[in-house]
């Protein structure tokens, strides 16, 4: 484990990853954060918003996130995420949980299952596609930390590559003539969270294969975390409803060593059915 770029790089066997603490971007409009250690090594952090909305995210004692809710000022509750923790005693030292399952047997035409977003330029597409299960039935649901880790786990639902998003070399900003690029999927994401304000987006970081593995790990975790803002920031999804995870130079769409502006991009999922056990039950 080291820490690079104010994050930390975890290399685990014959794998890299790339951890970061989005605290931060969870303190949208927080008026107050406040942290309450529980039993088992387990710890609680709640956000407090300026209408009296708190965020509640409960991490395990290996920092993994085992519960997410959204408390209305009203107290109605509403469950982003929840993994049960005993599940970890079991299996930790940590493992893919995709490793046992079989290759992943696509049923769908690829045009179901991959939406490229620069062929595409009607929310009413991005709706339908987000909305879509998963494509094959889930064994269990997952922790969040799980789903980042297992490209098998991932692949279980559909992606929008983000074509219409790209990034200068080296960099993680977006240009201000590319956030309208993003009016299209966000309004189909708020469409969905209106229906079902408990959904979770995953958004994908991606870079080319110029640079160490480690600089390309922490840029491209920074390009999905710029991403998540912008939904956030102008688009105003809540940031909750948004996971953000880099995965470097590991999933080229273009196959070369060099400069390729479309393998600097991001993609999103829609991950519910992974992360939460009433989407996964339905």
């Amino acid at each position: 484990m080291q820490s690079f770029d104010d994050r930390v790089i975890i290399n685990y066997h014959d794998r890299t990853f790339i951890e970061h603490d989005d605290s931060p971007r969870l303190a949208w409009h927080a008026r107050e954060t406040y942290y309450e250690e529980l039993p088992r090594g387990r710890y609680r952090e709640t956000v407090v918003r300026s209408d009296g909305t708190r965020i509640v995210t409960i991490r395990n004692r290996y920092g993994d996130v085992i519960h997410r809710s959204r408390i209305l000022p009203d107290g109605r509750e509403i469950v982003l995420v929840y993994v049960e923790d005993d599940y970890y005693d079991e299996v930790y030292d940590w493992r893919d949980p995709g490793m046992g399952l079989p290759p992943l047997e696509l049923l769908i035409p690829l045009s179901q299952y991959i939406l490229n977003a620069g062929q595409v330029n009607d929310p009413n597409v991005y709706y339908d596609f987000l909305g879509q299960p998963p494509v094959e039935e889930l064994d269990r649901i997952y922790s969040i930390d799980e789903v980042r880790r297992s490209a098998r786990i991932r692949d279980t639902v559909p992606r929008i590559d983000l074509d219409t998003i790209t990034f200068e070399f080296g960099s993680a900003s977006i240009s201000e003539s590319e956030i309208p690029r993003l009016e299209v999927v966000a309004e189909a994401m708020g469409r969905l969270l209106e229906e079902n304000p408990g959904e979770t987006f995953m958004i994908e970081g991606h870079t080319d294969a110029v640079g160490s593995d480690m600089a390309n790990l922490a840029l491209s975790d920074r390009r999905a975390e710029s991403v998540a803002m912008a939904l956030t920031n102008v688009f105003a999804i809540p940031p909750e409803n948004l996971v953000t995870q880099g995965y470097g130079e590991e999933y080229l769409k273009i196959d070369t060593a060099g400069r390729e502006r479309e393998n600097r991009r991001v993609a999103i999922r829609r991950i519910t059915p992974l992360v939460a056990p009433v989407a996964s039950a339905e």
